[in-house]
């Protein structure tokens, strides 16, 4: 029993010391530096602890809108990987800034409404039903550089409203911007992709855009050619894009992009 009792306590001890070293190493592992659009933080931000054990590297992301960040990857920033509007990713491959083998479809999100938590939430529900919430609300605010800004200003002036709502209307920078701004109660209404809208604190989902508006906003990854991290930058990028990885971008109002 004594033998038994001590073969398991140093089999114990073993698979400590095994674990620590497995720790030590992941530690000691360089960080991947990451560029990554706004519209996927919230999935990103849910799945990246276990994209780190599953590769063994830390990972370092910067986020940001696809205007701001893809400026930043043809100026010559360092990167291993990036995820952006599939759009820019594509243009960044054409340009030789993103290894064209490397790219992976991550998903896809439509462009919704968002309120405060807790408020009346307006029928959005049909063309008329928008129309009518956008020009009772006090004040709206959409990103100036946001991947939902051009369709939302060929929605706005579709709908014959454009003018009328420029005096109340709160064109900020990005995401962070603009979801603080109905948090705090300078805008009631958000215009922005879905995925911004319910990864936000404080901010509810109103509902997505009529059908007759809604545009979808697709993402990719792709590796830089420069990177000294290639294997675990696409390692990365094929799990980030991958099955493990779908569930957190449902949850976000995301679906996938075959």
């Amino acid at each position: 029993m004594k033998i038994r009792t001590l073969a398991a306590a140093m089999a114990m001890t073993i698979a400590g010391i095994i674990f620590l070293f497995a720790r030590a190493a992941e530690a000691q592992a360089p960080a991947l530096h990451v560029l990554a659009s706004n519209g996927v933080q919230g999935a990103l931000n849910e799945i990246i602890p276990q994209c780190e054990r599953a590769i063994g590297h830390p990972l370092a992301v910067e986020f940001g809108t696809t205007a701001s960040l893809k400026p930043k990857i043809e100026g010559g920033e360092a990167f291993d990987f990036t995820i952006l509007t599939s759009d820019a990713i594509d243009a960044l491959i054409k340009e030789g800034k993103v290894a064209a083998d490397s790219r992976s479809n991550a998903a896809r999100v439509g462009i919704g409404i968002g309120i405060r938590a807790g408020a009346a939430k307006p029928d959005v529900s049909t063309p008329e039903a928008l129309k009518k919430a956008l020009l009772n609300a006090k004040s709206i605010t959409y990103a100036a550089a946001g991947a939902s800004r051009p369709p939302t200003d060929k929605m706005l002036a579709s709908m014959g409203i454009a003018d009328a709502l420029k005096a109340r209307t709160l064109l900020l920078p990005g995401a962070e911007e603009t979801s603080a701004a109905v948090r705090d109660g300078k805008a009631e209404i958000l215009i922005t992709l879905i995925s911004e809208i319910v990864s936000a604190k404080g901010l509810e989902l109103a509902g997505p855009l009529p059908k007759e508006f809604q545009t979808y906003v697709s993402f990719a990854a792709g590796v830089s050619p420069n990177t000294k991290n290639g294997e675990a930058a696409k390692a990365a990028v094929k799990f980030l894009t991958g099955p493990k990885a779908a569930a957190a971008y449902k949850a976000e109002g995301m679906e996938p992009v075959k």
